[in-house]
């Protein structure tokens, strides 16, 4: 269903449930034991999140959609599942590490709810991404409405979800949904090296950084009181100490 390899301070989790990758019970179950095994370890700074199948993932298994719908406790299910997907996604989101989604193919539903709960996202030109759900009668209801709100916009979130539209990596890439947009080819190659170049950097750093941006979300004006914390703390860091001491003796 999924495998996960780490080398290079980069934790890579490969999603591979043939055909589409679909968000099943299993699904959930799966990723929160991969979370918690990285959650023992401490030599990885960025998980980089792809997919060995054609798409990157297609949303909900319609399988068990169609069970939970047809259900005598249908609402019950319906519940259950998605506190369990919003409470995965939001356990993505909370990493201290860095995250990347590597969309070489269609985002759709959840799926694209997936990398919505990732710091960064590149995408093929072409690949396919949506948020449909408005069609069935239904929302976005894994984060959906909330995360793509927040990274693009109330006018950009109520195009795509008010007219369940889909859209390519290209027109993504202009409305801000991801950061990058690169041939279908190259997408594998660049999504690595962009991984490793975050890992080159300090964990310390990283995680500071990542502090601070999320507490720039934040109302009240904490983000700033942040900087000035994380910047004391990182001042007695060994490998930052190290680090700056090197760019200034190179500096001479």
């Amino acid at each position: 269903m999924m495998t996960l390899t780490i080398a290079g301070g980069i934790a890579t989790l490969t999603l591979s449930h043939p055909p589409v990758n679909a968000i099943s019970d299993a699904f959930i179950t799966r990723f929160n034991a991969v979370l918690d095994d990285l959650d023992k370890r401490s030599d990885w700074k960025i998980l980089h999140l792809r997919s060995d199948q054609k798409v990157f993932c297609a949303g909900a298994d319609l399988k068990e959609v169609g069970a939970r719908f047809n259900a005598s406790d249908s609402c019950k299910l319906t519940h259950r599942f998605v506190v369990r997907l919003q409470q995965l996604f939001d356990r993505i989101e909370r990493l201290p590490q860095v995250t990347l989604a590597e969309i070489g193919g269609a985002a759709m539903g959840g799926g694209l709810e997936l990398a919505l709960a990732c710091d960064l996202r590149i995408i093929a030109l072409d690949a396919k991404l949506g948020l449909p759900e408005a069609r069935l009668g239904l929302i976005p209801g894994a984060g959906g409405t909330q995360r793509l709100t927040r990274l693009c916009g109330r006018p950009t979130a109520s195009r795509l979800i008010f007219g369940a539209e889909t859209i390519a990596g290209a027109d993504a890439l202009w409305l801000g949904i991801v950061q990058w947009a690169v041939a279908a080819d190259e997408v594998a190659t660049f999504a690595a090296e962009i991984a490793e170049k975050i890992a080159s950097l300090s964990a310390a750093a990283l995680r500071a950084c990542k502090s601070c941006i999320a507490a720039a979300c934040e109302s009240g004006g904490t983000g700033f009181l942040a900087e000035i914390e994380e910047t004391r703390r990182l001042s007695t860091n060994p490998e930052t100490r190290a680090r700056v001491s090197a760019f200034l003796a190179g500096q001479r």
